[in-house]
């Protein structure tokens, strides 16, 4: 299976979008590539994340598809495991990783999105560690970029490499209009120093990314040459 694991410090940390711009971007260069977001919370009716990476990237799939890129949603806000016994179901891993391989049949390139940081629970004995080590998708690790973001990139660097997962980088999401500033140039070079990983790039700040229905084309060219920088560091 080729594709990315996107995954985070935390939450609200920019993982929907850096996910949602990376499919748009591999569209553009002829890469018939996916989104899937295995278990979504806070759904009403529709699954928010998808919804935006399918928007960003002008994709329009039928149910059938859309349920594989999306097999476990439930409509309380919180953890998924907690969702899930609320729901009165369990999440199994087994069942995302045959909606995964479903999905490759028509795809060649698989975007998954976690839920939250890397050690968030899917069930009552299992972590999102342990869905990345089904899917085995090199990770992508998005974080905050300004100040006091080094301890947990380099703590999520130490456990994603303690479960031996394949770490293709970090990428720093502002998710702020907060101006950069010499912390955050120092933040890549100290977080590639102690977590001997590379940082991929930047996103800049931008307010369309904060729409529930974005659009690729429309972009500021900031975000676009920033994404197409990441691409190619990726290799795709």
């Amino acid at each position: 299976m080729n594709g990315l694991f996107i995954t985070g410090t935390d939450t609200d940390i920019g993982k929907t979008a850096l996910s949602a711009l990376l499919l748009a971007e591999l569209r553009r260069r002829k890469i018939n590539a996916a989104p899937m977001k295995p278990a979504q919370t806070g759904c009403n009716g529709n699954v928010p994340d998808l919804d935006y990476s399918l928007s960003m990237a002008g994709m329009a799939v039928e149910p059938e598809t859309y349920k594989a890129m999306a097999p476990y949603t439930f409509e309380p806000a919180c953890s998924p495991h907690l969702a899930a016994e609320m729901a009165g179901v369990e999440i199994d891993l087994a069942e995302i990783v045959i909606a995964a391989r479903s999905l490759t049949k028509t795809y060649e390139f698989i975007i998954a999105e976690g839920a939250g940081g890397i050690k968030v629970p899917l069930n009552p004995h299992e972590l999102m560690l342990d869905l990345m080590q089904a899917l085995k998708l090199p990770i992508i690790l998005a974080a905050r970029p300004g100040l006091g973001t080094i301890n947990h990139p380099l703590l999520s660097i130490q456990a994603l490499r303690a479960e031996r997962l394949d770490i293709a980088g970090v990428v720093f999401v502002a998710t702020t209009p907060d101006e950069s500033s010499f912390i955050e140039k120092d933040n890549i070079t100290t977080i590639e120093l102690f977590g001997k990983v590379p940082v991929l790039g930047t996103l800049p700040y931008c307010a369309a990314l904060q729409t529930p229905t974005p659009n690729y084309e429309s972009l500021p060219d900031s975000v676009a040459t920033e994404t197409k920088t990441i691409a190619d560091q990726l290799g795709i």
